[in-house]
């Protein structure tokens, strides 16, 4: 961890702390203004209570008031603190369960906002992808922090200025020993907040490690393999072991410094000065000097011990504001990132099938080779065209590069003779409707997954015309609630879980339903076998007769029946024709199709 990142300008930590304020302040004004009259409202309380109430009687008792007396005194303080105490209860079980988690939806909608306006290649980079994880993780946190500061600000500042102006009134030296422990206090608790965020930082990424081995442990997805491979456990359990041990050894390397932190706030600031020295000098003041009676050494002695309490809560004010600060300064760089794939001007995409043409286009990850080199390649308007190469060609990456997902390194890709970059990015997106290999199932219902909206925003004719056309229809009409099933187990009982196969044509149901120009199929159907593939990308071909079709593969079922096939071979295609031409030209094309041909006749 960088050290130049732990250090904050006050101004910093007042502009990041008051960025949660006022997103507070918009979202909920209403509650915002009933939680400082709480947090007044209680202090007022206690001084009242235990401050003056406690003198009166103290003093009565010594100086001889009647019981009349006390007693209106006493009165007018339960009527105030009964009323305080009703406020109280309506405040934090009506008013604030309503409010809070309306804040943290706003603030995380434009966590997730921002998640998905920001370019793909983000999630390549690891230290980008650790501040999403921590910005999404610790957003709650540190609103609930913010409530926290403006409670210590608010209370202590209240509480303390009521004890204060007894102190004045009573004994004004007494003002010295409370300054001294504020002071001292909030150098601890500076120092103590930067620690924590240092120790949680460096924790980070082991605690993600530690994540990782609890979802594997209890995941559907794993389930099967964890029960047949009892090594990959064994490996994973040590692989938890050893990161949890450098997650114990970061607490342990700073755990002197945190302890002697602790002692200089928690014993030296408040016990030593307070409870030792505050006391001497009031035993003192009332036994040698004569300035004060012993009530009002009783009552000083009660009224310090409570602002003590205070001190304490505002001398953690700064602390805590700057460890929130640390962690907005992350929420804020990630709010911040821009996306570097935009629309350059707000061209419409045409609504007729089109022309999609790569010229001399070259892209790398990173500073890593060439994924692809020097691709050219021309989709016309209603052809199909396939894309075939073994695992790792880079057949996928070429996908991401047409749906602009990545931007080519070199070279362009053109659409009717425009560079795509030039389109309007949402509406050249949507004109391409793309199924990848690893498409998700969402746990919600048919409908909803073909949409990929909320139900009621479609209508189920063109939903079930779109799982027709992908061969869904049987599984469909299986199912006891139609289109208003729901899917996977993750939130209901009676979830279905889909077969691979029956996973893949719902997916390709949502490219039908999306009315796309061009369709892009990335292995759609790698979970079934060559022949059941075939017939499958065969109905979704007739279904598609009307639109352009790009399909990749590393199995050659359907390429027969593709008007081009582009054959890829580390970045490169290295031949290109019908599947007539490629067998009778005898190179990689054939000898692969020889290869599987079997599976086929």
């Amino acid at each position: 961890m960088n050290e130049k990142k732990n250090k904050q300008s006050l101004k910093q930590v007042w502009r990041n702390n008051m960025y949660l304020t006022k997103l507070s302040f918009k979202t909920a004004p209403g509650y915002m203004f009933a939680l400082i009259v709480e947090f007044m409202r209680n202090e007022i309380s206690i001084f009242l209570e235990f401050t003056i109430g406690f003198a009166f009687v103290l003093e009565s008792v010594e100086f001889g008031r009647s019981f009349g007396e006390v007693a209106k005194v006493l009165l007018l303080i339960f009527v105030f603190v009964a009323v305080g105490l009703f406020y109280n209860a309506v405040f934090w079980n009506k008013i604030r369960e309503r409010a809070v988690p309306k804040i943290e939806r706003s603030l995380k909608e434009q966590l997730y906002a921002k998640a998905k306006e920001i370019d793909l290649g983000c999630y390549d980079n690891p230290e980008f992808y650790n501040n999403y994880i921590l910005a999404v993780s610790e957003a709650g946190n540190q609103i609930n922090r913010n409530f926290d500061i403006m409670s210590k600000l608010v209370s202590g500042l209240t509480g303390l200025t009521l004890a204060s102006g007894y102190f004045i009134v009573k004994d004004p030296r007494s003002f010295v020993f409370v300054a001294a422990s504020f002071f001292m206090m909030m150098l601890s608790n500076k120092l103590l907040s930067k620690l924590n965020f240092k120790i949680r930082t460096e924790r980070n990424p082991l605690e993600r490690k530690l994540g990782y081995t609890n979802r594997v442990f209890y995941l559907n997805d794993y389930a099967k393999e964890m029960r047949l491979n009892t090594e990959v456990s064994r490996e994973i359990m040590k692989d938890y072991d050893e990161t949890l041990d450098k997650t114990l050894a970061v607490d342990k390397k700073y755990a002197k410094r945190r302890l002697g932190f602790e002692f200089l706030k928690n014993y030296v600031a408040q016990d030593f000065i307070i409870d030792i020295l505050f006391l001497a000098y009031l035993v003192y003041s009332a036994a040698v000097l004569r300035t004060i009676s012993y009530s009002q050494v009783a009552v000083l002695r009660g009224t310090a011990a409570t602002a003590k309490w205070r001190l304490g809560r505002i001398s953690e004010v700064y602390g805590i504001a700057l460890e929130v600060s640390l962690y907005m300064e992350r929420i804020q760089s990630f709010l911040d990132t821009e996306a570097e794939i935009v629309s350059a001007e707000n061209r419409a995409v045409p609504e007729t099938p089109t022309v999609i043409e790569l010229k001399n286009v070259s892209f790398s990850y990173g500073e890593n080779d060439y994924v692809l080199k020097n691709i050219n390649m021309t989709i016309n308007p209603l052809s199909k065209i396939a894309i075939v190469g073994y695992n790792g060609a880079g057949k996928t990456t070429l996908i991401k590069l047409i749906m602009r997902l990545y931007e080519p390194n070199e070279g362009e890709i053109l659409l009717d003779g425009v560079n795509i970059k030039d389109y309007e990015i949402e509406d050249y997106r949507r004109k391409i409707g793309t199924v990848f290999q690893d498409f998700k199932i969402f746990a919600a219902t048919v409908k909803e997954n073909v949409l990929l909206d909320f139900a009621e925003n479609g209508s189920d004719a063109d939903v079930c015309n779109a799982l027709e056309k992908s061969g869904f229809s049987e599984r469909l009409n299986s199912l006891s609630g139609g289109l208003e099933s729901n899917l996977t187990t993750e939130f209901e009982e009676n979830g279905v879980n889909l077969s691979g196969g029956e996973g893949q044509k719902l997916a390709v149901a949502r490219v039908f339903y999306a009315g796309a120009n061009l369709i892009i199929l990335d292995e759609p159907s790698s979970a079934l076998d060559p022949i059941a593939e075939y017939h499958l990308n065969c109905s979704m071909l007739t279904a598609a007769e009307n639109k352009s079709v790009l399909f990749i593969s590393h199995r050659l079922s359907t390429t027969r029946i593709a008007d081009k096939i582009y054959m890829l071979e580390d970045g490169e295609i290295i031949e290109e024709g019908s599947h007539g031409e490629l067998l009778k030209s005898n190179g990689k094309y054939a000898e692969m199709w020889r290869v599987q041909a079997g599976q086929y006749l």
